[in-house]
């Protein structure tokens, strides 16, 4: 008889069904775990962010298409797809003086003003401070690190930041009915493949700077109202209205239903920019990202593709520079042939 003893390594422990070895123990500790959770399931995720940010634009639509069924829909049974578009997930952090100035003066709802210590004052941050006080918008004095770790790495935030609720989108063919209302010429840009917010922000502030009416952004693929666009925009945000198309190419079609020219800008457009015909008509313009530049369906929608004369040295400019040339001219030549 051996007097060896036994290997406990070797031992198959009764009703396992594994090896107790360490491959063993190693599923042992993992068991209980599964598979792991898929990215839209991940609360931290911003897939999951997204997934959440459909459904409540989803619930909104129906909402509303409740609603508008007793009332026969209207306008054609347009009405089934209005009603507020999608809200962000969560709130956002409105940073810089011009920025956080503009949004307390638009009386965009605010749930906290936060305050650099031993900041430096001057004229408007004590209109910020007379603003939020009036609002009864709580004001918290914090030290900057604490500022600094509150936002994105190297935003600049000018010892100020306001702190509002999740972006509310407007429905795209509501805006186009106030600006009709009003009385005025439609001019609007739509995004295709923007996903940079500070070229949303840009192009917000030239909205604002030549007359413009409104910005559409897509549902995906594209950047949306954060704070980075906020702060690009230098406080624009709080005057023109960003509106969220679901699909951006039926959108296009809802407003040349309109009446509403729709105008791609694109390198290789078959029609210059300068001297547009049709830049004193209601107008609709859609930027494309730089490099990719407009989607096929998008470009088969446009009434007409545009592209900016520039130097054979440069190969494109980004969307933020292309819309602001274009809104420039567009401008001019509704300036100029109102006078004749």
């Amino acid at each position: 008889m051996s007097n060896k003893k036994s290997r406990t390594g070797a031992v198959r422990k009764k009703g396992l069904g594994k090896a107790v070895g360490s491959g063993g123990q190693g599923r042992q500790a993992l068991e209980g775990r599964g598979p792991t959770p898929k990215a839209e399931d991940r609360e931290y995720h911003a897939k999951y962010k997204e997934k959440k940010a459909r459904e409540r634009y989803e619930a909104a639509k129906a909402r509303h298409a409740g609603g508008a069924g007793g009332a026969g829909g209207g306008a054609g049974g347009r009405g089934n797809d209005r009603g507020r578009g999608a809200k962000k997930d969560e709130s956002e952090l409105v940073t810089g003086r011009n920025a956080v100035l503009e949004a307390l003066r638009a009386k965009i709802p605010a749930t906290t003003l936060y305050i650099a210590s031993r900041v430096e004052m001057d004229d408007r941050m004590r209109e910020i401070l007379r603003l939020a006080t009036n609002r009864n918008v709580p004001v918290l004095e914090i030290m900057r690190p604490e500022m600094d770790r509150m936002l994105e790495r190297d935003t600049v935030h000018q010892g100020i930041v306001l702190k509002v609720p999740p972006m509310e989108y407007a429905h795209p063919l509501e805006v186009l009915d106030e600006v009709i209302d009003r009385g005025e010429t439609p001019l609007l840009v739509a995004l295709d493949g923007v996903t940079d917010p500070r070229n949303l922000g840009a192009i917000i502030r030239s909205v604002a700077a030549f007359g413009g009416q409104g910005v559409i952004v897509p549902q995906r693929r594209s950047a949306g109202l954060n704070s980075a666009a906020w702060k690009t925009s230098a406080g624009a945000a709080a005057r023109i209205p960003v509106a969220m198309a679901s699909n951006l190419t039926n959108t296009l079609k809802e407003f040349k239903k309109q009446g509403v020219f729709v105008v791609g800008l694109d390198g290789d457009g078959d029609v210059s920019l300068p001297g547009l015909d049709l830049a004193d008509r209601p107008l609709l313009v859609v930027v494309g990202s730089e490099g990719k530049g407009l989607s096929r369906l998008v470009t088969e929608t446009c009434d007409a593709v545009v592209s900016i004369p520039i130097s054979s040295a440069t190969e494109s400019l980004n969307a933020g520079i292309a819309a602001s040339v274009s809104l420039y001219e567009i401008a001019r030549l509704r300036a100029e042939r109102a006078g004749n």
